[in-house]
C-alpha cells in the first residue's frame, strides 16, 4: 500500500516547488494528494492556475503520514496564517507523520511550533519569521522528522530527501538518473 502524503497549496504558491516535488513523489509511487488550502481553485504566486485534488476542509489527517508545504509568497503568509491548517500540520506530527517546506513555507512550521530546536533552512531574508530559529542556507535540512528546503532551485533535492525518509534512497538514485538530475 502506498505512503499517503498531502501538499497543501495556498494562493500565491511557488509554482515550481509544488509541480517538480509532487511530480518526484508521484513518479517515485507515493499516495500524494495536492489540495487547496480553502477551495480546489488555487492561483501560483505568477498567476498560473491549477486545480487541486481537494480542498484543506475536505481531508482528515489522520490518513497521512507526511504533510509538504511549497513557498512563493503570499502562498507561505497565507499558510503560516491559518489556523485550520496548524491544527492539520500539528495532528499529522504529532501521529509521528513528518512535515516538511520549503522556500518561505518554513515560517509556516515555525508558527506552528514544529521546527522549535530544530535545523531548519529557508529562503534568505525570511529570518524574523522563523520563531528564533536561525536557517542554514544548506539546500535542503532534515532534523529527524522535519524537512526544510531553501527554494526553487532544491525542489528535486527537497523531493528526494522526503521519500528517503521513507525508505526509497535506491529508487530516487535511479529515478534522478533517468531525469538527469545530479
Amino acid at each position: 500500500m502506498a505512503i499517503k502524503m498531502v501538499m497543501i497549496l495556498a494562493d500565491g504558491f511557488e509554482e515550481t516547488e509544488a509541480v517538480a516535488v509532487a511530480d518526484v513523489l508521484r513518479r517515485l509511487d507515493f499516495d500524494l494528494l495536492l489540495c487547496g488550502l480553502k477551495s480546489r481553485e488555487v492561483k501560483g504566486a505568477h498567476n498560473i492556475k491549477f486545480t487541486a485534488d481537494c480542498s484543506l476542509a475536505a481531508v482528515d489527517a489522520r490518513a497521512f503520514k507526511a504533510v509538504i508545504l511549497p513557498g512563493g509568497m503570499p502562498g507561505a503568509a497565507n499558510l503560516r496564517n491559518s489556523d485550520a491548517l496548524m491544527a492539520f500540520v500539528n495532528k499529522i506530527y504529532a501521529d509521528g507523520g513528518i512535515a516538511a517546506a520549503i522556500c518561505a513555507a518554513p515560517m509556516a512550521l515555525a508558527r506552528f511550533g514544529i521546527t522549535e530546536g530544530k535545523t531548519i533552512t529557508a529562503y534568505p531574508g525570511f529570518e524574523d519569521y522563523m520563531e528564533g530559529n536561525t536557517p542554514t542556507g544548506a539546500m535542503t535540512e532534515v532534523d529527524d522528522r522535519v524537512i526544510t528546503g531553501k527554494g526553487p532551485g532544491a525542489a528535486f533535492e527537497f523531493a528526494a530527501r522526503i521519500a528517503e525518509k521513507f525508505g526509497k534512497s535506491e529508487e530516487v538514485k535511479q529515478l534522478f538518473e533517468g531525469m538527469f538530475i545530479k
